[in-house]
């Protein structure tokens, strides 16, 4: 899988956690079915990338091939923090609710003031 990180405006820049410690700190979370129309993020521009043709491709990709055995992770506030592509998949499925889980208080990120071109991505070659 690829590399990813959710990314937040923070007090200056951008705040960025790495989604695979996500992963770690939500395991134990409970799972709950929150309803789809409960994101304000879906009726916003959220990938912040303008799409070429073949960026869109690639997201389409994403959204075909999404696992959703894995609950989706929300921040404290309710905002998505890993699995828009999962909740895309249950729009297109018709799909009223998703599964997730939802931090108590969101982690702290693992980076502040960033860039996503300077944080680390290993070679997917």
């Amino acid at each position: 899988m690829r590399k990813q990180y959710h990314f937040s405006p923070g007090a200056v820049g951008l705040d960025a956690w790495d989604v695979d410690r996500l992963i770690e700190l939500s395991r134990d979370l409970r799972v709950e079915q929150v309803p789809i129309d409960s994101f304000g993020q879906v009726d916003t521009v959220y990938w912040s990338e303008p799409f070429t043709v073949r960026k869109f491709a690639e997201h389409v990709r994403y959204v075909q091939d999404v696992d959703r055995a894995f609950p989706i992770i929300l921040a404290a506030d309710g905002r998505v923090m890993d699995g828009m592509h999962r909740i895309v998949r249950a729009l297109l499925d018709g799909s009223p609710t998703i599964a997730a889980v939802r931090f108590p208080v969101t982690p702290e990120p693992d980076y502040r003031n960033c860039r996503p071109e300077d944080l680390p991505y290993p070679d997917e070659s």
